[in-house]
């Protein structure tokens, strides 16, 4: 269905989910059903949310397409568009533009085992990939989901990390705080050295990132360490989008456009951008 990239289309406002103190999750209807049936997207591509009167910003889908009716974004509150965005009740209206990027490479993925990382709210596009792969559970080998957080207060998607996840077939769910706390008996320390711990063997598998950039960068050491290559490792730089049609330039790296080239890269993308300058 052609559409004008520019416009947003109209959506209602079903849930509200509090994950943290500064995290929501927002569950979106479209309004129209011709553009609901239309609206196909891929985990880890991004659309754009739009407040009239306020703003709009871009933000990765955190659900999975399943055919549900509905998409999730889960939002942290940091400024103007996000600070309203939380202030939204059931109900509300909201435009929607997208989808937009490049998703996370799933038929690439198929028939092999993942290693799925996150830290804080970089698990909202990872969570998307992570039910895609449970959904289609056959399709995929062994699933590996490393998660850390600054406390264990700052977990999204609760009941999933703590009882869904790790009760999947082949699944395995490890989690980890920053700093000892009273009553967490789970392991502590930051992502990069948890995954060093884990020593997860790069045979057969590809490793998918999101998360604070001291962390993915940190990691990819830890991976490239291990055996890893660099194009068996991808992560995603939505935080760089403003448009989401290659017109602003705001999210150029290097001679790509992080809104059309991406938002998901594999490192040896990234790599090859970065040794042009």
């Amino acid at each position: 269905m052609a559409s004008n990239p520019y416009l947003p289309h109209l959506a209602t406002l079903l849930e509200v989910r509090e994950e943290t103190e500064d995290i929501k999750t927002f569950r979106l209807a479209f309004d129209d059903p011709e553009v609901a049936s239309a609206w196909q997207y891929l985990p880890g591509q991004i659309a754009l949310l739009s407040l009239f009167g306020v703003g709009e910003a871009a933000f990765s889908l955190s659900s999975a397409p399943l055919g549900q009716g509905w998409l999730e974004f889960s939002i942290r509150r940091m400024g103007k568009v996000t600070t309203a965005l939380h202030q939204l009740e059931p109900g509300a209206k909201v435009g929607i533009r997208g989808p937009f990027g490049r998703g996370f490479p799933c038929e690439l993925f198929r028939g092999h085992d993942l290693l799925v990382i996150g830290g804080g709210i970089g698990m909202a596009p990872l969570r998307s990939l992570v039910n895609y792969v449970l959904a289609r559970r056959k399709e995929y080998g062994r699933l590996q989901i490393v998660y850390g957080a600054r406390s264990s207060r700052q977990f999204c998607f609760r009941e999933e990390i703590f009882s869904l996840w790790p009760q999947a077939p082949d699944t395995q769910v490890y989690l980890t705080v920053d700093c000892p706390e009273e009553g967490w008996e789970g392991h502590v320390g930051f992502v990069p050295d948890y995954v060093a711990e884990i020593n997860p063997s790069p045979e057969g598998k590809y490793a998918v990132l999101c998360g604070p950039p001291i962390m993915i960068e940190k990691t990819i050491a830890r991976l490239e360490e291990r055996g890893f290559l660099p194009q068996h490792i991808y992560t995603t730089l939505e935080m760089r989008m403003k448009c989401g049609i290659g017109k602003c330039g705001r999210c150029n790296l290097g001679a790509k456009f992080v809104c059309l080239s991406g938002p998901v890269f594999s490192w040896a993308e990234l790599k090859e951008e970065r040794e042009k300058f």
